[in-house]
């Protein structure tokens, strides 16, 4: 016998007009501890909740305030529901953080960003991450990524160690002031 089974987040069962009931609550709990709550109903039944979660790296506290230290102001943008974002990003220390963006809408916001003037580094790993590693100025694909993420990004880690970031944005650090340096040598060298 064929039966319809629905997997996906909440918003899904209620277009099929699924009343998830009592999961909604328990989907919270799991949210609020980074947990990433995937609904799960059969022939039009709520049957239980699928928990997915991304463990923090050990070193994402200290990376992200290595790179606060460099002036850089770090956001989390993530899809996943805003509830686990924020569990996320206090794990992280990071401040700012956007839950339950599409891949469509984390490209938007680095559009809306350089527009304001900024310039935008993006790292990401993902399929979902794709249309704003293209976007960015800077975009930084990690090296345990999908291959869409890396094709896209303009720079590549080549390993999956968060502090690669840390130590690319110091070396672009010291490249652009020996750029500088050599510029003004050869000004003076000319004049």
């Amino acid at each position: 016998q064929l039966r319809r089974v629905l997997v996906g987040n909440e918003a899904l069962l209620q277009s099929e007009r699924i009343d998830p009931g009592s999961l909604v609550t328990e989907a919270a709990h799991l949210r609020e501890h980074g947990q990433t709550a995937v609904f799960v109903a059969v022939d039009g039944h709520p049957i239980g909740l699928i928990s997915l979660a991304d463990p923090l790296k050990d070193e994402a506290w200290d990376v992200v305030k290595a790179l606060q230290d460099l002036g850089l102001r770090v956001v989390l943008v993530s899809g996943d529901h805003v509830t686990s974002a924020r569990a996320i990003a206090e794990q992280a220390g990071i401040k700012e953080f956007h839950g339950g963006v599409d891949p469509a809408g984390k490209a938007e916001m680095l559009q809306h960003l350089r527009a304001e003037g900024r310039v935008v580094a993006m790292a990401g790993d993902g399929i979902n991450d794709a249309p704003a590693l293209a976007v960015a100025d800077a975009g930084i694909a990690m090296g345990a990524g999908t291959d869409v993420a890396k094709q896209t990004a303009g720079v590549v880690l080549v390993s999956n160690d968060l502090r690669g970031l840390v130590r690319a944005f110091r070396l672009s650090e010291k490249t652009m002031r020996n750029v500088r340096q050599n510029l003004w040598f050869a000004f003076g060298y000319n004049a």
